[in-house]
C-alpha cells in the first residue's frame, strides 16, 4: 500500500515540477522538509523548511523557460524511495558559467525521496 502511495506521491510531484507548479509540488511535504541539492559530489544548496524549499523553487522557476524530469526506474525500500532522473531544460537566462539563454541542459541524475506518513520529510537531488 504504502509503495504504491509513495510512486503516486512522488509522479505527483516531478508531473507538478515539469509544469512550473509550485505549490502542488509542496502538496505532500512535511513542514520540516530538508531538500539538498549535490551536483558534481558537493553540496550546493541545503534548504530547512517548507518556506525555505518554496522561496528557492520559486527562485528555481525563473531559470528555465521549459524544463522535464523524466523517470528512468523508481524503486520503494520501506520509506525510502530512489529514483533515476533524466532532466532536460532550456535556460531563460545567462548563467554565471558562459552558459547562454535558450541553451539547452541535459543531465542524468538520481533523487531520493524519504517520507514521514504521506508526507516527504526529504528530498535529495544528486546529478
Amino acid at each position: 500500500m504504502e509503495n504504491e502511495l509513495y510512486r503516486q506521491i512522488i509522479e505527483n510531484y516531478i508531473q507538478a515540477y515539469n509544469n512550473f507548479e509550485t505549490d502542488r509540488m509542496l502538496d505532500h511535504m512535511h513542514e520540516q522538509v530538508l531538500f539538498v541539492n549535490i551536483s558534481g559530489g558537493a553540496v550546493n544548496l541545503t534548504t530547512h523548511g517548507i518556506t525555505e524549499l518554496r522561496n528557492q523553487a520559486q527562485s528555481a522557476k525563473r531559470l528555465f523557460s521549459s524544463r522535464r524530469q523524466t523517470v528512468v526506474s523508481l524503486r520503494v525500500n520501506g520509506n525510502e524511495a530512489g529514483v533515476d532522473i533524466e532532466f532536460e531544460g532550456i535556460l531563460a537566462v545567462d548563467f554565471p558559467d558562459g552558459r547562454k539563454a535558450g541553451s539547452e541542459i541535459k543531465l542524468k541524475g538520481k533523487s531520493i525521496f524519504k517520507f514521514d506518513g504521506d508526507k516527504i520529510i526529504e528530498l535529495k537531488d544528486i546529478s
